[in-house]
């Protein structure tokens, strides 16, 4: 048997496997997609969400298309036992965000949110969707009214469709969080606290004093936590 041969082919094997690993962090953020095996999986929702029109190039976006297939994934795979959502976001596509948070809100799996640099818009139903959310000292989270750009009818259906899709991620933000439908519209009313718009900044603890997030800490809280979560769940 020729040795030498067997170990160039497990080298290109390997070889493979880092090539795929390496495509997937730049695709997806992460290894889970050619890596079955982990405990916890991780999913970074970073800078814009994508949703049906292309973002441009200089963007930093996350694709809701690359999203849903792996959170399908996590739910088949029987080796992923919990789920750890990052988020670092400026909002986005408002239906593709909020399909996410709903496929996240609905995994058989215990899940963990964390917001390390900022939950806005259509970040805050994507945080609130874990099963536990976490908040670092010095995350931000903006809580506004949902708004279009671009060519817009100025007819009463374009207002009535504005005004159901802004009650649809108010149910879902008190459905998944401890804030009451009162407060989360008091502070998507407020002015002042915003640069020419109306909405509220929330820094850290105040996310959690309002209801929106369970507790105020970082990786080692949110891990600790999906991992307790995971033993309770088995």
């Amino acid at each position: 048997m020729n040795t030498n041969f067997l170990k160039s082919e497990n080298d290109n094997d390997n070889n493979e496997k880092l090539d795929k690993n390496s495509e997937s962090i730049k695709e997806f953020g992460n290894m889970g997609v050619v890596n079955p095996n982990e405990r916890i999986r991780v999913l970074p929702i970073i800078g814009q969400v994508e949703g049906h029109v292309v973002s441009p190039a200089q963007t930093k976006a996350t694709k809701y298309e690359h999203v849903i297939p792996q959170l399908i994934e996590m739910e088949q795979n029987e080796n992923v036992k919990g789920v750890l959502i990052v988020l670092n976001t400026v909002g986005g596509d408002v239906e593709a965000g909020l399909g996410i948070a709903e496929m996240i809100n609905s995994l058989s799996k215990p899940t963990v949110s964390i917001v390390i640099g900022g939950g806005h818009s259509i970040g805050v139903p994507l945080a609130t969707s874990a099963k536990y959310s976490f908040i670092t000292p010095s995350a931000t989270m903006i809580v506004h009214p949902i708004r279009m750009n671009g060519f817009i009818i100025g007819v009463s259906q374009t207002f009535e469709y504005l005004k159901k899709m802004q009650e649809r991620i108010n149910e879902f933000i008190v459905r998944t969080s401890d804030i009451k439908k009162e407060e989360l519209e008091k502070l998507l009313r407020q002015q002042g606290d915003l640069l020419n718009d109306v909405g509220t900044i929330l820094i850290g603890n105040q996310a959690v004093e309002c209801g929106l997030i369970n507790e105020v800490g970082g990786l080692k809280e949110a891990i600790s936590k999906l991992n307790t979560l995971i033993d309770e769940n088995e």
